[in-house]
């Protein structure tokens, strides 16, 4: 699920505004958007850590906060409004859009191990908080129409980053549900159109998957929240999910389904042993707080070559290293988001101390090549804008990589040293433009490189 721009939130709003004397005007970074008078108004600046709710009626004006405080069962149906400045049409470079896809660092992995899920991803500084938990894997829900929570630090650099310090990520998405899905204000899927619409929500997954970093091979949970099990809803919930599991097949990625024991994944286990294409992994709720893999629900001869995980407990507070977010737990024996295998790169390069300060960033690298070597090397700092399109009316701006700093250095073997990195000519704009940038620092020398998703504000 993507956050609702402002034109289409307009054309969504005309079926739900009652009659037009009970709206109201918004207006908010140059963009202007008529709602119902009932619908709360917040300023997320007054807000740092609202969970910015996509599922309920209310407009939100601002930057969604990196250290939301978002219950971790929320799902629904998209009714929110974002405003954030620089984000309509005419904004031009200001607007940060989606990271443009290459070549992936991550693929499938197997882990054995606790993790827990949360609504909105955590931030990078959480995750650091919670490394002395007990947790190694965590969910992260990466799109779909009824994914509740928005996802300012789910990028490709967040989830490159994750990966490099040993994180396993569970990717989840959120589509329709069944047609007698205990979520009300989900939409549903329709019973004449199963197979359309698994087919569809597989090839969305996929291209929300790439666009933060996860390359084939990767494993992508549906979510499919509890249901009433009737003949006519198991048949269009089970035509559904077999679609999904065909389509991600053929994309080149792992199926998987999240839902209740007693719902999604009883139908899904009466299904072994026939004709029906069942899912290569299954992560089933079950609040029963036992930390295994197994299930009265799942035959024991099926799905037993890790390819399993166990929510086990619902949603609550947990506090690591000072960082309290709100958590289901889970076991997990089954397919993960993980780094790709491949040989520590030589010479070694370490990279610490990242700060950013307005329109730089102080960084600390240190050179492992053999004392009296020179080791050359350059500092990035990168980032996404839209920018107008050239000889192509009626699409206005594309996303591009914009290269906002550059500098090179030469350290002698064995050195460490902090260099400071400016914003250029083309960076300062926008900066100035929007009041913060997201950007990808990158450091590399002959062999060997690091990278660190920043956030520089500009202080006023």
């Amino acid at each position: 699920m993507r956050l609702l721009r402002p034109a289409l939130a307009a054309v969504v709003l005309l079926a739900l505004l009652a009659t037009p004397a009970a709206a109201k005007t918004v207006h908010f970074g140059g963009q202007t958007v008529d709602v119902p008078g009932s619908w709360p108004v917040y300023k997320l600046a007054e807000h740092p850590r609202m969970c910015v709710r996509m599922d309920r009626r209310a407009v939100y004006l601002g930057h969604p906060g990196p250290s939301q405080s978002c219950p971790s069962q929320a799902i629904g149906r998209q009714r929110a409004i974002l405003l954030e400045p620089g984000a309509g049409a005419g904004a031009g470079a200001s607007a940060v859009g989606p990271p443009a896809p290459e070549a992936p660092a991550t693929s499938g992995k197997e882990y054995t191990g606790l993790g827990f899920d949360a609504c909105a991803a955590p931030s990078s500084g959480a995750m650091a908080a919670w490394e002395d938990s007990p947790y190694r894997a965590v969910g992260v829900y990466i799109g779909g129409l009824n994914r509740a929570c928005s996802q300012p630090n789910l990028t490709e650099e967040w989830v490159s980053e994750q990966v490099a310090e040993g994180w396993h990520l569970i990717p989840t998405y959120v589509g329709l549900q069944a047609p007698t899905s205990a979520c009300t204000s989900c939409a549903k899927l329709s019973p004449g159109l199963a197979s359309a619409q698994g087919i569809a929500a597989a090839l969305d997954a996929v291209a929300d998957a790439q666009e933060i970093g996860m390359g084939p091979g990767s494993p992508i949970y549906f979510d499919m929240e509890a249901y009433t099990r009737t003949s006519s809803a198991t048949k269009a919930t089970l035509t559904f999910l077999g679609a999904w599991t065909d389509q991600i097949h053929a994309l080149g990625y792992t199926s998987g389904v999240y839902s209740s024991s007693a719902s999604g994944i009883a139908d899904l286990a009466d299904q072994v042993g026939e004709d029906y294409s069942l899912p290569d992994d299954l992560w089933f709720a079950n609040w029963n707080g036992n930390r295994n893999a197994l299930d009265p629900y799942i035959p024991a001869t099926a799905w037993t070559a890790h390819q399993r995980i166990h929510q086990y407990r619902g949603g609550h507070d947990e506090t690591w290293g000072g960082t309290t977010i709100n958590i289901d737990n889970n076991f997990v024996e089954g397919a993960t988001v993980g780094a790709i295998t491949a040989p520590p790169p030589l010479p070694p390069l370490t990279v610490r101390r990242v700060k950013p300060d307005r329109g730089t960033v102080s960084v600390w690298v240190r050179c492992g090549w053999a004392e009296g070597e020179s080791c050359p090397g350059q500092i990035i700092l990168r980032t996404q804008a839209r920018l107008p399109l050239r000889a192509r009316p009626g699409v206005p701006t594309r996303v591009v990589r914009v290269g906002v700093s550059k500098r090179g250095f030469s350290l002698a073997g064995g050195r460490a040293h902090t260099y400071r990195v400016a914003l250029n000519e083309r960076g300062r704009p926008l900066l100035a433009r929007r009041g913060f940038l997201r950007a990808q620092l990158l450091v590399a020398i002959p062999g060997a490189r690091a990278t660190r998703a920043v956030r520089l504000s500009l202080r006023r």
